[in-house]
């Protein structure tokens, strides 16, 4: 099938799709193969003089036959212009990649380096910022549900499995990516600052936009599938606002007793303030039940 074909099946069903514009909370659920999802969301501004400059995404779409949930944190950083674009046409740009259905890895792969492309050509509009991204789809199918979780930067994606935190993405942090990084005539320096960053700069060594700094960072995303089965509890999507101040299994611990996605999305992002996290905070929890 086509890329347009695919692009122009696509029927919307959207339950919700909010960014920091919008509502900083909510929730929304669907079937997805005969296995019931829920998912809420929870986003609080950090105490920096910025306004607010994470974005989210959480809806549900039809591709064809197949039932999607569409789940996403974008952090940016210098400016809000660069998430929000993201927020409004990456997943679009995933959806409408001709292999989707076939292939979703390297389609998402190929929708990420093109979204980034479109970034850096629009830079004169969109600024000098950039943004980091974590994205999780749920794809139900023939009577299984399989998950697709892709990322650049330390937004996060930790799954819960029988109470045990198990993370799917990979924090793209400067000193882990050090080689690539000075292979491209970069370098990674603490000055200034207590963090390792890109050219003493971008505490992170992916990420979407960043134009001055681009021939130094890579929008290569990590990306990982596996199946949702009776062993899997929920799914934790956030930004480094939460993750600075929690692990894995401390996040999976403070919620797995709640039955409502959006309490406990908002109980995560309350206990990371209370931990002084100074950051913007975004939670999504997706629920999966049997």
């Amino acid at each position: 099938m086509a890329g347009k074909e695919i692009y122009h099946k696509v029927k919307d069903k959207v339950k919700d799709a909010f960014s920091s514009s919008g509502p900083e909370t909510g929730k929304g659920k669907t079937k997805l193969s005969g296995k019931r999802v829920k998912h809420g969301y929870h986003l609080v501004k950090g105490k920096s003089n910025h306004p607010m400059e994470d974005y989210l995404v959480a809806e549900y779409r039809q591709v064809g036959e197949h039932d999607l949930g569409l789940f996403a944190i974008f952090d940016g950083h210098l400016g809000h212009t660069v998430p929000d674009f993201l927020r409004s046409h990456l997943f679009d740009n995933i959806l409408s990649e001709p292999e989707f259905l076939s292939n979703p890895k390297n389609a998402i792969r190929k929708a990420y380096q093109l979204t980034d492309e479109k970034i850096l050509e629009n830079a004169s509009e969109l600024g000098r910022g950039g943004s980091t991204a974590v994205t999780a789809i749920l794809i139900g199918s023939d009577n299984s549900v399989k998950l697709v979780v892709a990322n650049v930067g330390d937004s996060r994606a930790v799954i819960s499995k029988n109470g045990v935190a198990e993370q799917l993405s990979v924090d793209h942090e400067p000193t882990m990516e050090r080689p690539m990084i000075e292979k491209k005539g970069g370098f990674v320096s603490n000055l200034p600052g207590d963090v390792p960053r890109v050219d003493g700069q971008l505490a992170v060594a992916r990420a979407f936009g960043d134009r001055s700094l681009k021939k130094h960072l890579s929008s290569e995303p990590y990306v990982v599938d596996e199946t949702i089965t009776e062993n899997s509890d929920f799914l934790i999507l956030a930004s480094d606002g939460l993750w600075k101040v929690m692990s894995n299994q401390e996040a999976v611990d403070e919620i797995k007793d709640f039955k409502d996605a959006q309490a406990a999305a908002k109980h995560l992002t309350e206990q990371a303030v209370n931990r002084k996290s100074k950051d913007d905070i975004s939670v999504i929890v997706v629920k999966f039940l049997c």
